[in-house]
């Protein structure tokens, strides 16, 4: 008998919100995760499938010696001028829903969550996911754990934080809200509580 499409849930959250954390959690529940970020840094590594074509748009400048690509340089760039970070998620974005259908489609977890940090600016995973969960936290602490994390100076956290859409967009657009602002402790029993809800749905799909 063949098994039902597993629950799809779309977990997102903007930088320094702790999504990593709460997918892994999730994952120790037994959640199959597939990560849009993952999947597209293995596009621009040496080899990678999406180079060719960043070169070919953007230039050599853009190929690290390695033959990945540049991310500092690129990086720059996208931030600089928003035509080029269209032309780049054109280049990108069909690359990685491919690769990510695919990896969900051997999923063998008990529901399959996608790890997607611009799921609400890309529009086309609302479609695509049963439910949302937004990871949220004060931008203060956004900020705060960027810079601890990266190095980066606060105006440099908050030019990524406005690249992205606002807290109170990416609430509107969620279906279930963890909080991470405070102790990390807190947050298992918050995974525990949608996990059970989301076997509940798989049991509906069965």
């Amino acid at each position: 008998m063949q098994r039902p499409p597993p629950l799809t849930i779309g977990l997102t959250g903007g930088i320094g919100c702790g999504k990593t954390t709460v997918a892994n959690l999730f994952a120790a529940r037994g959640a199959t995760l597939v990560d849009t970020d993952l999947i597209a840094h293995a596009m621009t590594a040496p080899g990678g499938a999406a180079m060719a074509a960043i070169v070919a748009t953007f230039g050599a400048q853009f190929e690290g010696a390695d033959g990945a690509l540049d991310r500092a340089a690129m990086r720059k760039l996208v931030f600089a001028d928003p035509l080029a970070k269209q032309r780049l998620e054109a280049i990108l974005h069909p690359l990685i829903r491919t690769a990510a259908e695919a990896e969900a489609s051997t999923a063998s977890g008990l529901y399959v969550v996608f790890v997607v940090p611009l799921l609400i600016e890309s529009g086309a995973w609302r479609q695509r996911v049963a439910r949302i969960v937004a990871v949220d936290c004060r931008e203060a602490t956004q900020v705060a754990r960027v810079m601890a994390r990266n190095g980066l100076s606060e105006a440099q956290v908050r030019a990524i934080m406005a690249s992205q859409v606002s807290r109170a967009t990416r609430l509107a657009a969620a279906d279930d809200i963890i909080d991470n602002d405070g102790d990390a402790a807190a947050l298992p029993a918050q995974v525990d509580a949608l996990h059970a809800r989301y076997l509940e749905i798989s049991a509906t799909m069965q």
